[in-house]
């Protein structure tokens, strides 16, 4: 009979432990003050759901939600502009898929959302944005291009300039597009101080990160901003928790 008893608490422990690493209900709650800034990559309907891929319907219903939540859409770099202001929310995608374009683009025009695309401008492998699509974009109002460095390197593995050159040429062939690049991500989020410093030399206003946080937008983290961690497969739940804490699993 004790073997049954410690099974069902080995059953017990592990649906608790799956709990709270899948629903992070109990970490901090974050002020409706604090902004948000909603890490995502691909949104298209051609790929399994993950942490790379939020598929239209469930991009929608994060945009429904966050209008619901009346929701205040702005760029990465105007996130200086918002400070103190409740529900603050900006969305940015990472790379320059193609799906953005074709999916997202529609639904952001649709909900009014602003969203800052990250451009990782000589990127191979991927199906991307061309340079119509992208200068379309730009001249919507509800799009803003920032640079990822030209060929999605990890920075930490380059020599320093080489890092430098890869940032501000990155920066240069949005501009060549589309006219401005504030804004800067660091590929895989590998970054460090210097590459912080180096955002900064360069001429970008801010640089996102891939901490998995809320904070407030401050000259202490102006180029190591945090962003919500997202996952095409969350549910419900798992969404409101994520955009209150930052994260919704461990």
């Amino acid at each position: 009979m004790w073997i049954l008893y410690v099974l069902a608490g080995l059953i017990a422990l592990a649906a608790i432990l799956y709990l709270l690493g899948n629903y992070t209900f109990w970490l901090p709650l974050r002020s409706a003050k604090l902004p948000r800034v909603v890490m995502l990559h691909q949104v298209t309907p051609h790929a399994e759901p993950s942490g790379m891929n939020m598929p239209p319907a469930k991009f929608e219903q994060l945009l429904q939600y966050l209008v619901k939540k009346s929701a205040v859409f702005c760029f990465v770099s105007e996130l200086d502009q918002y400070q103190g202001q409740k529900n603050v929310f900006a969305l940015s995608f990472d790379d320059g898929f193609l799906d953005n374009y074709q999916y997202a683009y529609p639904l952001l025009k649709k909900y009014q959302a602003k969203a800052t695309i990250y451009l990782a401008t000589q990127i191979e492998g991927i199906e991307k944005l061309n340079e119509a699509q992208i200068r379309e974009m730009a001249d919507s109002g509800v799009i803003e291009f920032g640079a990822h460095t030209q060929h999605h390197v990890n920075l930490l593995k380059l020599s320093d300039d080489d890092a430098f050159a890869e940032m501000q040429a990155s920066k240069q062939d949005v501009e060549a597009l589309v006219g401005k690049c504030p804004s800067f991500a660091y590929p895989f989020g590998r970054f460090n101080e210097k590459h912080q410093q180096m955002a900064k030399e360069v001429g970008f206003k801010n640089a996102v990160s891939t901490r998995k946080k809320v904070e407030d937008f401050t000259a202490a983290n102006q180029f190591n901003i945090p962003r919500v961690s997202t996952h095409g497969a969350m549910n419900a739940v798992q969404m409101r928790i994520a955009l209150a804490k930052g994260r919704y699993k461990l």
